[in-house]
């Protein structure tokens, strides 16, 4: 887990970071794995107030890992190595699958989680980032719903959380186009918090505040805004349903292959 996402707990903030630098914190197997230990582990360590989560290197995260996609160009079923096809559809975190819960952790921790996002965060990068209260940008870091790249639709759990943050409107053209929008866009669109120069150590002064609250009204706070949601359980669900009709169809492999030889794709209406 180490060579993937580093913790250490000072004064009860966990400062977790994503340490994939050179893959500019790509998401592969181990990564995923990681971040569902990492969630877990927090979520039981006594002490713990407040999450800071970020990224080594120049960017919070940048997706899923390109490897995967070249083993759904090959046939590899839905991207694991070795050509395993996993049931997305299985749930084997309460209502989630494994690669959501790598994301709808965070969200379930007890504690407050923030975000530090520079750089950029993609596709799986931009929902682990959903997966935080509370997200500080840089003033240069870019979003994208950038599934729908590779013929795909979000399915890390990000779209119950989208949905109570962004007008329907201005989700669906983010999604259909899986267009590139800038911190400026996401704080009107509501997708960060606050922009600020130094994402990391502005995040860190915020949670040695919440940390110096009392723990109790804190964790009782998160539960409070937890429950004002709508079971994710449906929306949870439907992600994993979507998702798993669109692997290896036609028209996802061709997104893949036009996006792996850089040319034009050319798709076939059903």
């Amino acid at each position: 887990m180490n060579d993937r996402v580093a913790v250490s707990v000072t004064d009860g903030v966990a400062d977790v970071r994503l340490v994939r630098a050179d893959k500019m914190n790509a998401l592969d197997a181990a990564m995923f794995e990681a971040l569902v230990a990492t969630t877990e582990r927090l979520s039981q360590e006594k002490g713990v107030r407040v999450v800071v989560l970020s990224g080594e290197g120049k960017a919070f995260c940048a997706g899923l890992d390109m490897g995967r996609f070249a083993a759904m160009n090959e046939g590899g079923g839905n991207g694991i190595p070795g050509g395993e096809f996993r049931d997305l559809t299985k749930r084997t975190h309460g209502q989630a699958n494994a690669p959501q819960q790598a994301v709808w952790g965070w969200r379930m921790l007890p504690v407050p989680v923030i975000a530090a996002i520079h750089g950029v965060a993609f596709g799986g990068g931009f929902q682990l980032a959903l997966g935080a209260d509370i997200r500080l940008m840089a003033p240069d870091a870019r979003m994208s719903i950038m599934e729908i790249k590779w013929g795909l639709v979000p399915d890390m759990a990000g779209t119950p959380v989208l949905a109570s943050l962004v007008r329907d409107d201005i989700l669906r053209e983010l999604t259909y186009t899986g267009r590139i929008f800038s911190a400026q866009e996401a704080l009107s669109y509501g997708l960060a918090t606050r922009i600020v120069d130094d994402p990391r150590s502005a995040a860190l002064e915020m949670a040695r505040e919440i940390a110096g609250k009392s723990p109790d009204a804190i964790r009782a706070a998160k539960r409070m805004f937890n429950n004002l949601s709508v079971d994710p359980g449906p929306a949870l669900l439907a992600e994993s349903v979507e998702q798993q009709k669109l692997i290896g169809s036609p028209n996802q492999t061709e997104a893949v292959r036009a996006n792996m030889e850089k040319r034009a794709p050319n798709f076939v209406d059903g």
